[in-house]
């Protein structure tokens, strides 16, 4: 699938039947490829639930396209949700050079990013990962050696300034503080959507 950089406005436009089905292609094959993520777990499914909600393919197509390579890494067997996460080694390339939220971003008087990683996120409908989710998806592989991605940031951090972020080096995973108008070449975000 073409991967794009995108834009708050443009994520969550409607698929056409041919972007639906090519979306539909890649991640039954990503789903195939990677069993350990989702053991005990059928494709049919997530397929199922998949197309009762033609939102949920929307996010995904908007995760996919700025390169998150969403796949199923949970399901809940009481209620049938099913939660996808952007398993794209390094940080998705598509959401680069973006300070944390909004108030970040009207705060900073120069050199302005792009935008910024919660609106972005929203605008796909979807979440950025919260430290738990990081760690747990961590342990599905080893993801963010070479990049960094923006995490959900508990309100008493974000109200004095800062925002978090995570990446995996030296064999180990960290979470660390920058201000949460900083933003870098190689420090994406990554999301979680619940279908």
């Amino acid at each position: 699938m073409k991967k794009v950089t995108t834009s708050p406005g443009n994520v969550r436009d409607a698929l056409t039947s041919a972007q639906r089905d090519e979306l539909l292609r890649t991640l039954e094959a990503r789903f195939a490829q990677n069993m350990a993520r989702h053991a005990g777990v059928a494709w049919a499914q997530v397929r199922a639930r998949l197309e009762t909600d033609p939102g949920k393919l929307a996010s995904l197509h908007a995760m996919e396209a700025t390169g998150g390579e969403p796949d199923v890494v949970a399901h809940d067997p009481k209620s049938g949700e099913i939660t996808f996460v952007d398993c794209a080694t390094q940080s998705p390339k598509g959401r680069y050079s973006l300070c944390y939220d909004r108030e970040a971003l009207d705060a900073r008087k120069e050199h302005k990013p792009k935008g910024c990683a919660t609106e972005l996120a929203a605008a796909m409908g979807a979440e950025l990962l919260t430290e738990e989710q990081y760690f747990e998806l961590q342990k599905l592989g080893e993801f963010d050696t070479k990049s960094s991605s923006w995490l959900r940031t508990p309100p008493e951090i974000r109200a004095r300034g800062g925002a978090i972020f995570g990446d995996r080096r030296f064999g180990r995973v960290f979470i660390y503080h920058n201000g949460a108008e900083s933003y870098y070449n190689g420090r994406g975000f990554r999301t979680a959507l619940r279908v």
